[in-house]
């Protein structure tokens, strides 16, 4: 049973607000629980997040949005002009009163999302995707319909009114749940949404796009370039039937049944608009693509972090993925590399860290220390129940400097350790610091906007990229051509290098 569809809804919801907020205590005071959503047409049922709450809420948990996804991106340029668009689109909302903070992320990913309040954020691994204006104000203007839509307040009620249900029943104020759930967080905004909610986005999104006079065809456009994108990343990744877990698609789900749905919504609305792509070109020339140097970069087998000042190479086979919490590298039999570092003043051994610390809830064998590239270190071995069979670890921490270990986990299936022990050691025995001449050399990536001549074409562009697989392939999610689309002489196109 749903309140929202029933005549009676406000005076039964009003009933309820009644009856359950003095019992589980979340709210002091609460004048309406249903009320009319200006933007939907419908009514929000949300006596647990009102309107006013959304905004304390998006203001709390915005500095751990920061920290969790690479901070902000340092380009004031990029920042004011993505929080531009996304201004004049949010002034065409029915929620022009809110004010809205847009957030450029520092990271590769491909990601965007809204937090109650109108916090709404994009990473420049997704502005970099972006082939004009309108492209970007059709993500921005769907994170606006998430906000406008109420669409995290309607989640978070749902939790709680199913987490409650017990307490409710028992009318126990002081059940421990009240409280627990009473602290959920970040991780609650980021859950993907309902499909009623995405198309709900999509259509708002589709409004505010028309409103303020941009082409909402472009919105089909970058949908189909997301698409591409998922697909070239699955295909990367060597993984088949899933989408990487960086893909806005895990938290915005439906792939070709949005495209497709938004296309039929979209077709004569808007659709001879400016799509403004010149002036998206000009803005993100120049922008970081890929990682960051203060958060380590990857040529290929190679790990460089020219901020900590080391690196270290992957056997072949292995592909690297950089998060904010540790280096990861795995291959397609379920081998797997982790480095992580502990800021940890540690006085006895390296040996005793490892069996009185770090691996104090395993049964070390052969622990013994030894000596990487001039720094202190120890190793040792056990093997542990995987989901898929028995698995053999290696520990080796590294006293990098007074103040911090650095620590590598070697992960094999039993049935390939003795092939892959000779590689693994090699990865542990290559690690290094940095000189520091070296460190000022390690230069991002950056996305670069060139016109394209006579004899330019997608391979011979393509193979300029610094890629060692799929350079066809990333030229043309990158510029959002379709598999058969040629090049024109004189148009601009995206390219990446140092």
């Amino acid at each position: 049973m749903t309140f929202l569809s029933l005549t009676p809804a406000r005076s039964l919801g009003a009933r309820i607000c009644r009856r359950l907020l003095p019992v589980v205590l979340l709210a002091p005071v609460v004048s309406a629980c249903v009320t009319q959503n200006p933007a939907t047409g419908g009514q929000d049922f949300t006596p647990f997040m009102s309107p006013e709450k959304e905004v304390i809420v998006g203001a709390e948990e915005h500095p751990k949005m920061l920290k969790q996804f690479g901070g902000v991106y340092d380009d004031p340029e990029i920042g004011g002009y993505v929080a531009s668009v996304g201004g004049r689109l949010a002034a065409h909302s029915e929620r022009a009163d809110l004010q809205f903070h847009f957030t450029v992320l520092n990271t590769p990913a491909v990601n965007a999302f809204a937090l109650p309040g109108g916090y709404i954020y994009i990473s420049r691994g997704l502005l970099a995707l972006a082939n004009s204006e309108a492209e970007l104000a059709s993500v921005l203007g769907h994170e606006i319909g998430h906000v406008t839509g109420r669409h995290s307040a309607q989640r978070y009620n749902r939790s709680v009114m199913l987490g409650l249900g017990s307490a409710i029943l028992g009318a126990v104020a002081r059940n421990r749940d009240v409280s627990q759930l009473a602290q959920m967080g970040s991780e609650l905004y980021l859950k993907s949404h309902s499909r009623d909610q995405e198309h709900q986005a999509d259509e708002l999104g589709i409004r505010y796009l028309a409103r303020t006079g941009y082409n909402t065809q472009s919105a089909v456009a970058f949908l189909r370039t997301l698409q591409a994108d998922t697909a070239l990343s699955r295909a990367i990744a060597g993984k088949q039937g899933k989408d990487p877990a960086t893909s806005i698609f895990s938290t915005h789900p439906r792939t070709a049944e949005r495209v497709q749905r938004t296309a039929t919504e979209t077709a004569g609305a808007n659709g001879n608009a400016p799509d403004l792509r010149a002036r998206l070109l000009d803005k993100i020339d120049g922008m970081i693509y890929g990682d960051d140097p203060a958060q380590g970069l990857i040529r290929g087998r190679i790990f460089f972090h020219p901020k900590l000042g080391f690196t270290f190479t992957v056997p072949k086979g292995f592909r690297l993925t950089n998060t904010p919490r540790a280096v990861l590298a795995e291959d397609r039999s379920g081998a797997r590399i982790i480095l992580d570092h502990e800021p940890e003043q540690w006085r006895g051994s390296l040996s005793r860290y490892l069996t009185n610390k770090w691996g104090r809830k395993l049964r070390l064998n052969d622990v013994e220390p030894v000596n990487i590239s001039g720094m202190q270190a120890a190793t040792g071995s056990t093997r542990v129940k995987g989901k898929s069979g028995p698995l053999d670890l290696r520990l080796v921490a590294i006293r990098f400097d007074r103040k911090t270990i650095m620590r590598f986990l070697f992960v094999s299936p039993v049935a390939r350790t003795a092939r892959l022990d000779e590689d693994f050691r090699r990865t542990a025995f290559r690690f290094r610091k940095l000189a520091e001449g070296e460190r000022n050399e390690i230069r991002p990536l950056r996305l670069r906007i060139v016109t394209v001549g006579r004899h330019d074409t997608v391979e011979s562009m393509a193979a300029e990229m610094p890629f060692e697989d799929f350079q066809v392939a990333r030229f043309r999610v990158l510029n959002g051509l379709g598999p058969d689309e040629r090049l024109k002489t004189g148009q601009r196109a995206k390219t990446i290098s140092e």
